[in-house]
């Protein structure tokens, strides 16, 4: 595996590559910037060589950044086009990031470029589970897998250390051991979630339930630990999964990708589901209809639901009249059976965003415009002895 410093400095000079294809300059707090400093009932900023600044249109631009007054350690961007305009930690010491608009755009369509990306992986991905849920004992690989496995049943958020110390908030590697009843081969997950949202998820799934049961018997509260070869207990946590995910996939994917591209193959089915509408008042109900329904089953509110989880492609190619022919159309080309791994849903979701895909950048080559080209990997397994059988699922959220 690729070295984590080695692995910042990639990402770092693809991101100022991206930067300049799109006329922006890549920029970080590291660098010289403007500083902010309390003065009167205002601000007055600083250069990156201390000099006040008193140009008007510069303090019109970085008061234009709307930079939220209770924020410190203010960084600004002496340049107007950086893809990073300002940083500060606001009142619990969090980072924030003031980006550029255009940054933001480029940055979401990269976004849901990787979810085709992440698609093609999940044949790799699956193989991997499969593979390490049989390993003998609790050896970590094993337990990380159980959590993959987890991720995918009940689109549970992975969990946060920080979150569950200072919020009382948890997810799946920071669930603790009062957090899991089991019933015969069912088990029950009770936990207070992001934004204080009260969680309770069945699953009946015999060969996970007995692995909770060997991992509950380890001593400390956490649930999820594995055994290594001194028979020492130890805790997995969000940064344990994201590495076995990059391992097995050969790609820098997370955790959240599982529910980014749940939500997207939830929002189509839902969407598919509907009758045929004439007209696009109805059609632009069923899209709210069908956001809502996914957005409880991952335990969003619909907002966040329909920005940050569903492929935008889904809602335009249903509202443009053009998704019962994409989905039917392209369910019957070669992807489905180079895509064994994957359901027929799933394979058939993939192939209208990557068509999707296809057209956009049809229409930025006609326009005379460069799209960063997304990442393509190829990896395919096959279903009947990769993908693990969906186990129930039913899901409460309070």
């Amino acid at each position: 595996m690729e070295h984590p410093a080695s692995e910042r400095d990639s990402y770092f000079d693809e991101a100022a590559d991206v930067a300049r294809q799109n006329g922006l300059r890549y920029m970080s707090d590291d660098m010289p910037g403007i500083s902010r400093r309390r003065h009167g009932k205002g601000f007055a900023y600083h250069d990156a060589k201390g000099r006040l600044i008193d140009d008007k249109e510069e303090i019109a631009r970085l008061h234009a950044l709307a930079i939220p007054p209770a924020w410190e350690e203010v960084w600004i961007s002496p340049s107007a086009n950086g893809h990073i305009l300002a940083t500060g930690r606001d009142a619990r010491g969090r980072k924030q990031y003031r980006y550029h608009p255009h940054w933001r755009l480029v940055r979401d369509d990269a976004k849901y470029e990787r979810i085709i990306s992440f698609a093609q992986a999940l044949p790799a991905i699956r193989r991997a589970v499969h593979e390490d849920l049989h390993r003998p004992g609790l050896h970590r690989q094993k337990v990380v897998a159980s959590i993959v496995h987890l991720l995918q049943a009940t689109l549970m958020r992975v969990g946060n250390d920080e979150y569950a110390r200072e919020n009382k908030s948890f997810g799946l590697t920071t669930l603790r051991n009062r957090h899991v009843r089991i019933d015969g081969s069912d088990v029950m997950f009770r936990f207070r979630g992001k934004s204080g949202v009260q969680h309770e998820i069945k699953l009946h799934d015999p060969y996970v339930v007995r692995l909770i049961r060997k991992m509950r018997d380890l001593p400390g509260q956490e649930l999820f630990q594995y055994v290594d070869d001194d028979g020492q207990a130890h805790s997995i946590d969000s940064g344990d999964v994201n590495a076995y995910l990059r391992e097995v996939s050969g790609e820098d994917f997370s955790a959240k990708d599982f529910r980014t591209w749940a939500g997207t193959v939830l929002a189509t089915l839902a969407l598919q589901a509907f009758e045929s509408v004439d007209s696009q008042a109805q059609a632009k109900k069923n899209v709210v209809r069908a956001i809502e329904n996914v957005a409880k089953k991952l335990g969003n509110t619909p907002s966040i639901c329909r920005k940050c989880y569903v492929h935008p492609a889904i809602v335009e190619s249903y509202l443009e009249g053009s998704f019962a022919e994409l989905l039917e159309e392209r369910v019957q080309t070669e992807l489905v059976e180079e895509l064994h791994a994957l359901t027929p849903e799933e394979a058939a979701v993939l192939a209208l965003l990557q068509q999707r895909l296809r057209e956009a950048d049809e229409d930025a080559g006609r326009a005379g415009q460069r799209k960063p080209a997304a990442r393509k990997n190829s990896t395919t397994g096959e279903r009947k002895h990769h993908a693990p059988a969906r186990p129930a699922v039913h899901r409460t959220h309070a």
